[in-house]
């Protein structure tokens, strides 16, 4: 049996029985279990070294998420994130610079993961958006003080209509539209007050939640359009999100956290083989990143 076809299989999200059973089924072999483990656990050498590369000294844009799974942890199941860093680099192409596990964020944590991007060579991160993860941006403004920290417009979106009741979706949908398509910052605001105006009553939570995170979301609105449309378009973590949890949705739990890492990574490097092309509009983008950003951009 070839390692790289247990791998296949592996980061398609397949337990270790289930491979065995499939290997049997298609090519008539037996194969314990131990094996398929020692065979995918050759892997973590290759993911240690990929943890570790090198980075870019520059990255324009950095999204940062999470995936929530489940560990076993001292003969318990607990959730945990599992924390992406999605760079776009000054190409205009994806990059995943690195996958952290952790029950419990916070300042000590993301202090260190900026910390160890910063060792692996980044020195400057225009842009880093994020979904409100405590301690990040404190982290990421004390590491890389010029950063731009710009609450994820998508995250916020979505968390208000957490608890919106279905015959009003369309119509909430429509007046946060107005807000965060606005053209300036005094237009935005002018439409959550607004929106808070006629739906306070009904959904109070959605006027607190983007009244308070406001000093981070206002930003946005200061960019030209070139900027906001690749800050928008986060496809480019959404998407990336989208596959790697059909790899994990049907795992109950997964025994350690090496094991997560090895399944995300596997499956990362079977969807990065399509990042081959710039985010749209990219050079019109990166013309404005380099007059907002004047003496940050580097010059070859």
């Amino acid at each position: 049996m070839r390692s790289s076809t247990s791998c296949s299989f592996y980061a398609r999200g397949l337990t270790v029985r289930e491979i065995q059973g499939h290997l049997k089924e298609i090519y008539q072999v037996e194969v314990s279990p131990d094996l398929i483990s020692n065979v995918t656990e050759e892997v973590m050498a290759e993911v240690r070294e990929w943890q570790e590369r090198p980075l870019d000294a520059v990255y324009p844009i950095v999204y940062v998420d999470a995936l929530m799974v489940k560990v076993r942890d001292q003969g318990q199941v607990i959730n945990k994130a599992a924390y992406l860093v999605l760079g776009v680099n000054l190409s205009g192409l994806k990059e995943l610079l690195g996958i952290w596990i952790e029950e419990t964020e916070g300042a000590k944590f993301w202090f260190k993961v900026c910390g160890e991007l910063q060792a692996r060579g980044v020195k400057d991160i225009f842009i880093a958006c994020v979904d409100g993860l405590k301690g990040l941006p404190e982290a990421i403004e004390s590491i890389f003080p010029k950063t731009q920290v710009q609450l994820c417009l998508v995250h916020l979106v979505r968390n208000s209509l957490r608890f919106v009741s279905y015959k009003d979706r369309r119509a909430v949908v429509a007046d946060l539209k107005a807000v965060y398509q606005a053209t300036s910052a005094e237009t935005a605001l002018a439409a959550l007050e607004a929106f808070i105006r006629k739906w306070d009553g009904k959904y109070p939570l959605i006027g607190k939640s983007w009244r308070a995170n406001w000093d981070r979301v206002s930003p946005f609105f200061g960019y030209p359009p070139d900027i906001r449309r690749a800050i928008y378009t986060t496809n480019a973590i959404e998407s990336l999100n989208a596959s790697l949890r059909k790899i994990i949705r049907h795992r109950r739990a997964f025994p350690n956290d090496d094991a997560v890492i090895k399944i995300l990574y596997l499956a990362l490097r079977n969807v990065s083989q399509k990042w081959t092309m710039p985010i749209k509009d990219w050079p019109s983008a990166m013309n404005q990143f380099a007059i907002i950003f004047e003496g940050r951009m580097p010059i070859n």
